[in-house]
């Protein structure tokens, strides 16, 4: 459908309260979503502690360019493509590793600097007199146009000309914000591990889902139910059961009517953040060591305006869905108009007790992981509406729910309720927005 449309023609297929399925699996489109959204804005690339030392590099996709994350000899953070300038072959084909003081090509050997500079071609005297010259940077590897970080979050962008990183940001930039001051020493260091899963459904059903807080208490109702009722009876048989029992009954302790006493507050550039759930601070050993840590950092007041942010997830979009309080972040790669790419994250907070490590590393592992039955219920409804949209039984998604009934002051929409269909809306405005960019 999409071929013989121009991309203003492909932004009308979003309506204020409803969006064509087309936009959901029709392959032009997807390539458009690559050319006007991923290799445009700012794209996450991964932790500065991923990459402590010099030579360090991991390789992340954006959109659909294969790049290099990798700390140079100066101690900087470059991100270069994937691709030796000679004949096009990756240079580096592990997911990470450290390559020392240069990449080599394995094709022919040609040698880079870690800053992508070209350092040795053998035989290099055989490209005297033509017209391809080694000394400028015609045979360097080529690198993002842009490179920025915040708070130790690595983005790039592949566009030359755009916003800075933290307008781009904007109040979305709370999400990492809050991950890190909850940290005693202000900063977080990454897990150098993480869970990769390919879904096989659109990117942006995923992204609509992690602040849809209508469906967790219908779609997580029978591993909530089962996780509840083991955790009354070892109540019952010890008088107290694991905490961990509570990240999985909360699906369905916490009922519908409170999903929908929370509240989403939705920005520019498609970002969102859900707030007003998240009301677990238990006053067991490991909390009070956590808590004095805090105090001794930043005082009494200061830690209690730290964990009284009530953020339980925010939505980078378009392609990062971030759980500050609980140290997780979800990053989105998409590979085609039905399949998707998510790399699970999870953090320590430097300077806070191990058990408050352990209790990240819990919900990440009960949760956010490809093994759980709390995954497992969401793949499953991703694929079957990915199914449904590539049928013929509809030609329109609905996002109507509240529609017109939020707050919208001065661009920020608040929700009227926490089972607004307002972030959908939300990121589908940006969504058209940039693909109607020339």
């Amino acid at each position: 459908m999409a071929g013989s449309m121009n991309r203003t023609d492909v932004a009308k297929l979003v309506e204020p309260d409803q969006v064509h399925r087309t936009v959901y699996h029709d392959p032009d489109i997807f390539e458009m979503e690559m050319q006007n959204i991923f290799h445009k804005v700012w794209v996450y690339c991964g932790h500065e502690t991923q990459i402590p030392n010099k030579g360090d590099y991991w390789t992340v996709q954006i959109g659909k360019q294969p790049m290099i994350m990798v700390r140079d000899e100066d101690n900087i953070i470059q991100v270069l493509y994937n691709r030796c300038p000679h004949r096009g072959a990756m240079i580096c084909g592990n997911q990470s590793g450290n390559t020392g003081k240069e990449f080599m090509c394995s094709y022919h050997a040609w040698r880079f600097k870690t800053n992508g500079k070209l350092d040795k071609v053998p035989l290099s005297g055989g490209y005297e007199g033509t017209r391809l010259s080694l000394d400028g940077n015609q045979a360097d590897m080529k690198r993002a146009a842009r490179v920025d970080s915040y708070r130790g979050f690595v983005f790039a962008s592949l566009a030359k000309d755009g916003p800075s990183l933290v307008d781009f940001l904007g109040e979305g930039k709370v999400a990492f914000d809050d991950m890190c001051d909850r940290a005693p020493e202000g900063e977080v260091e990454i897990v150098p591990t993480c869970f990769r899963v390919i879904q096989r459904s659109n990117w942006k059903i995923f992204l609509e889902n992690q602040l849809d807080a209508l469906h967790p208490s219908i779609t997580h109702e029978s591993s909530g139910r089962a996780a509840a009722d083991m955790e009354k009876q070892i109540k019952a048989a010890s008088g107290k059961a694991p905490l961990e029992y509570h990240y999985l009954s909360a699906f369905v302790t916490v009922p519908l009517v409170e999903w929908d006493r929370t509240q989403t507050v939705n920005f520019p550039n498609g970002h969102s953040l859900l707030q007003g759930y998240m009301g677990l601070r238990p006053r067991d050993p490991d909390t009070l060591a956590y808590e004095a840590a805090m105090h001794k950092h930043y005082g009494e007041k200061r830690t209690e305006e730290i964990l009284g942010v009530n953020i339980h997830h925010v939505l980078l979009y378009p392609g990062l869905s971030v759980q500050s309080p609980l140290q997780q972040l979800r990053a989105v790669r998409p590979l085609g108009p039905d399949r998707t790419l998510t790399e699970i994250w999870h953090f320590r907070l430097k300077g806070a007790p191990e058990a408050i490590y352990r209790r990240a590393l819990g919900y990440y592992n009960l949760v956010n992981s490809p093994s759980t039955m709390i995954n497992a219920d969401d793949l499953e409804n991703f694929w079957k509406c990915s199914q449904g949209l590539a049928s013929d039984g509809g030609d329109w998604v609905s996002f109507h729910r509240n529609a017109g009934q939020d707050t919208d002051r001065n661009g920020i929409i608040t929700s009227l309720r926490g089972t607004s269909e307002a972030p959908m809306r939300n990121q589908f405005r940006a969504w058209a927005d940039w693909i109607a960019q020339p």
